[in-house]
């Protein structure tokens, strides 16, 4: 997913984000949420994934990148492609990721009340910052977007395909300048200063005129993370 009318992250302000790159120069988002573990959608599954931490330039060196293959890769089980539904992967990295300043765990939930409407989320993503421009952002971007109600977005801009579920959320715009796009897929969205969902699929148009769906972290979820991982996450 792209970020559509962002603004370029305060550098190493994320530590978090993992950067994903598949075999075809594509990218996704992810999220480490253990040392050995990145979060990310199952949408960005590919046999050769190569995971970068701490980096905030693609073109750059950057002495604090850590690069990793992936060991394994755990797309949820109940993942459908069609409708979106736990659109959830876990990618096991090759070797512990060193813990410092640059690069660093993103706790998961452990309230579950559902986003309000009208609640401020951020994400972020190094995809193309122009929806009608295919070339990613070489630096991290982030923007502020707005929960929206799941009928209004149903009715409004899915037409219920797919359906925006009680296990999706649905953010956006309203004057459609600002959103996340397909290569920003896999990464976190921040609500209330706390990890809540992960950036799932794009509009089915235009990137900046329609919101884009997130996959909600919910008991379930954590509960899956927790036995593929071993014990809490």
């Amino acid at each position: 997913m792209e970020i559509i009318g962002g603004k370029e992250v305060a550098m190493h302000s994320r530590p978090y984000m993992a950067l994903i790159q598949k075999k075809d120069g594509l990218l996704c988002g992810g999220t480490l949420i253990k040392a050995k573990w990145v979060l990310t959608s199952a949408r960005c599954y590919d046999k050769k994934l190569t995971v970068v931490l701490g980096a905030h330039s693609l073109s750059k060196p950057e002495k604090v990148k850590q690069t990793f293959t992936v060991k394994q890769l755990f797309p949820h089980s109940c993942f459908d492609n069609e409708t979106g539904v736990n659109d959830l992967m876990l990618l096991e990295l090759n070797i512990t990721a060193q813990v410092n300043k640059f690069v660093s765990m993103l706790k998961l939930p452990k309230q579950f009340k559902d986003i309000e409407t009208k609640t401020q989320c951020t994400v972020a993503g190094w995809g193309t910052t122009n929806a009608k421009n295919k070339v990613a952002s070489d630096v991290l971007m982030e923007v502020n977007i707005t929960v929206i109600d799941r009928r209004t977005c149903n009715e409004k801009y899915y037409h219920l395909n797919p359906v925006i579920t009680d296990g999706m959320l649905c953010a956006g715009d309203k004057r459609g300048k600002k959103n996340s796009c397909k290569e920003d897929a896999g990464g976190p969205l921040i609500c209330n200063n706390e990890f809540k969902a992960v950036t799932s699929f794009p509009p089915k148009s235009d990137c900046g005129k329609n919101p884009g769906i997130y996959t909600l972290l919910t008991p379930k979820h954590i509960q899956w993370i927790q036995e593929i991982t071993g014990g809490d996450a």
